[in-house]
């Protein structure tokens, strides 16, 4: 199935794409990896002379990288959240960004977690307050996956009708189990030293664990419910030291962007093309657990005229 993709892509560009070289360096979210790499491997059998690298981060340590250390050798951004390129990298850093996917916010576990046999989407938020269940979440400062969680957290005290547990739920989380990424929690779910970790459904679906799955009032994943989610708020971590800013439930979309300074731009933009495509990179997120939006939409901040040529006829 990858060849016969792979050769409908290659009679769709080639004659755009020409002979395309060099290193595509691409700085993403953690939750994008394991498609991205499948996608990556499809790309590089169409294009021998092209080395996609990937940088793995929390979609904001991503961006900063670019906004704040000047990382010259990025290309492509792929961010769990489409704001993030909205707020932190356009007009700067980057011109236009596409909404290419979705997803939704569930509570993995393994079968050995405690209460495994037991929990399910009405008592969940009790076996999190037990003080036997190590849970965690990753950093709302570096990572979208960090952030919902607050928002999630915050849904659910008023979905459940149990005024100031989300306050309590984290007050009685042990900091230790925050980490940068939420990705780094899958290990300590394996390993056991996690019962609970707050991740993407298609995290969940690419590393086979058990979830629970949160009604869509609370689990950022259905458009329907986009008031509703906006109801809740949280503050992280500003484009500057010691400044913040407000994040608002929003229903899940990550975006894609080409860095104004991409030193690569002719074969970056033939991955984006790629990536964006219904064959190619959008059937294996699809395959992966997590919807793609098609044909992609543009963010709010994007001029429909900066849209690159190739990308025409893949977004809307």
């Amino acid at each position: 199935m990858r060849k016969s993709t792979a050769a409908i892509f290659v009679l769709s560009v080639s004659l755009l794409a020409g002979d395309i070289s060099g290193i595509v360096t691409i700085f993403h979210a953690g939750s994008l990896a394991v498609p991205l790499e499948i996608i990556e491997d499809q790309f590089e059998a169409m294009y021998p002379d092209v080395d996609v690298r990937r940088e793995s981060a929390g979609s904001v340590a991503c961006a900063r990288k670019i906004t704040e250390l000047g990382r010259e050798d990025c290309d492509i951004m792929a961010s769990a959240d489409y704001r993030v390129i909205d707020n932190m990298l356009i007009p700067d850093f980057a011109s236009w960004n596409a909404i290419f996917a979705t997803n939704r916010m569930v509570l993995a576990y393994t079968p050995g977690s405690r209460f495994a046999d037991e929990i399910n989407a009405d008592n969940w938020i009790e076996i999190l307050q037990n003080d036997v269940v190590e849970w965690g979440h990753s950093d709302p400062d570096a990572d979208p996956c960090g952030y919902r969680t607050l928002l999630v957290l915050q849904l659910a005290e008023d979905y459940y009708g149990i005024p100031g547990v989300a306050v309590s739920l984290l007050e009685n989380r042990d900091e230790r189990n925050i980490r940068p990424r939420s990705v780094e929690l899958i290990a300590l779910l394996e390993s056991g030293h996690l019962d609970y970790a707050f991740e993407y459904l298609s995290v969940a679906v690419q590393h086979d664990l058990e979830y629970v799955d949160f009604p869509p009032e609370i689990n950022l994943g259905d458009p329907d419910f986009a008031d509703l989610y906006a109801t809740a708020s949280t503050e992280i971590a500003g484009n500057s030291p010691g400044e913040t800013r407000t994040v608002t439930g929003a229903p899940i979309a990550y975006g894609i962007t080409l860095i104004n300074w991409a030193p690569n731009t002719d074969a970056a933009m033939v991955f984006i093309e790629y990536m964006l495509s219904p064959e190619g990179g959008l059937a294996v997120l699809a395959q992966m657990g997590q919807p793609p939006f098609i044909p992609c939409r543009i963010s709010p901040e994007t001029d429909l005229a900066s849209i690159p040529e190739c990308l025409a006829d893949l977004v809307e």
